[in-house]
């Protein structure tokens, strides 16, 4: 258990992820439907909190989640996620969506997402989960910005 909650850089939850978008994906129009980009940045978002906490994860908060261009039938679409900062049971991860039309070359950003994941034991009961190591520059810049952004949450009445 001690080697468990050794310290992990950041590096070792970075998780990418791709697929076509097919027409099953999308409306009438050839437009993607967000909740599929949304299922694709869920699961690679929890590929890298599993890969860091070496645990079972849950999805505990979709705290931001920003589209910011479509996608289309026939893009290759790639999320890239990694722990940006770590509590005592919970982290969150960044994820980026980028699409590329495979005939042209031309990408674009997508959207990007911050989701926060508690790390669960075999009976659903929170465990607790080793620090991140930022190994960048920019690997600290993510850092500082999930706390305040958890200081931020905390903040927050929470409804029933």
């Amino acid at each position: 258990m001690a080697d468990r909650l050794e310290p992990r850089p950041v590096s070792a939850s970075r998780t990418v992820m791709a697929r076509a978008m097919l027409p099953s994906d999308a409306n009438p129009w050839g437009n993607v439907h967000g909740g599929e980009i949304m299922k694709l940045i869920d699961s690679c978002a929890g590929a890298a909190a599993q890969r860091h906490s070496r645990s079972k994860v849950v999805t505990a908060r979709i705290d931001e989640l920003s589209f910011v261009a479509p996608v289309f039938v026939g893009d290759l679409v790639t999320a890239k996620a990694s722990v940006n900062e770590v509590g005592r049971t919970s982290m969150e991860v960044g994820v980026r969506v980028d699409s590329e039309n495979t005939l042209t070359g031309a990408t674009a950003h997508v959207a990007s997402a911050y989701l926060v994941f508690v790390a669960i034991d075999g009976h659903g009961r929170p465990v607790a989960i080793p620090p991140v190591v930022p190994e960048t520059d920019e690997d600290q810049r993510r850092m500082d910005a999930a706390r305040r952004r958890r200081e931020l949450r905390v903040e927050r009445p929470r409804r029933a």
